[in-house]
C-alpha cells in the first residue's frame, strides 16, 4: 500500500457542517501558506456552499479541506476557492485526495472544468492541479486571474487562472 492509499485508508471525507467552520480557519491559519479569511467567512462557506466543499478528517480532527463552488455563469465549472492541508498531514497525497472526492461527489455530477487562482511563486499548488489534470487527461491553461493592484497589500502577487479541462464528469453518484 503506498502513502496516499494508506492516508485515504485512515482518513473519513465528508461534506463540511457549520461547526466545521471554526476548525477550518485555525488550519489555515496554522498552515500559514493560505489567505486567512475571516472566521465567519468559513462559517458561511460551510453553510452555504458544503455540497461543494469536503473535509478530512484524521483521528477525530480536520486534517485537510477543499472549498469550492459552482459558478452561476459557467454551471458546468467548480472554483476551487481555497484546498489546504495541516502541516502534520503533509506530504501523503491529502490535497491530490479531497481535489478527488469533490468532483466525485454528487454536486459535482455535471461538472466538467475546474478552476482556481494561484499566484507564481506558489510551486505547490501549482503541482497539485497539474496533477489533478494528468489524472482527468484534461488540458489545463493559465488565464489572467486578478492583478496584484487589486489586493490591499502592495506585495501580494497577481493570481492567475488556471482552468483544468474539459474533462468527463466523475460522479460515483
Amino acid at each position: 500500500m503506498n502513502s496516499t492509499e494508506s492516508t485515504a485508508a485512515a482518513t473519513v471525507f465528508r461534506h463540511p457542517t457549520i461547526p466545521d467552520g471554526l476548525a477550518l480557519w485555525r488550519l489555515v491559519g496554522a498552515a500559514g501558506t493560505l489567505d486567512l479569511n475571516s472566521t465567519y467567512a468559513y462559517l458561511m462557506v460551510c453553510r452555504d456552499f458544503a455540497n461543494t466543499c469536503i473535509v478530512a478528517e484524521q483521528a477525530g480532527r480536520i486534517a485537510g479541506f477543499v472549498m469550492g463552488y459552482r459558478r452561476p455563469q459557467k454551471p458546468d465549472t467548480v472554483f476551487v476557492w481555497q484546498i489546504g492541508v495541516a502541516p502534520e498531514a503533509r506530504g501523503r497525497g491529502l490535497g491530490s485526495l479531497v481535489l478527488d472526492r469533490l468532483l466525485q461527489s454528487d454536486a459535482c455530477s455535471t461538472v466538467r472544468f475546474l478552476e482556481t487562482n494561484v499566484t507564481p511563486s506558489n510551486h505547490a499548488s501549482r503541482a497539485l492541479f497539474e496533477g489533478l489534470a494528468r489524472r482527468l487527461r484534461a488540458p489545463i491553461e493559465e488565464l489572467e486571474g486578478f492583478e496584484s493592484t487589486l489586493f490591499p497589500d502592495p506585495s501580494h502577487e497577481p493570481e492567475r487562472l488556471l482552468r483544468i479541462g474539459p474533462f468527463e464528469p466523475t460522479s460515483n453518484g
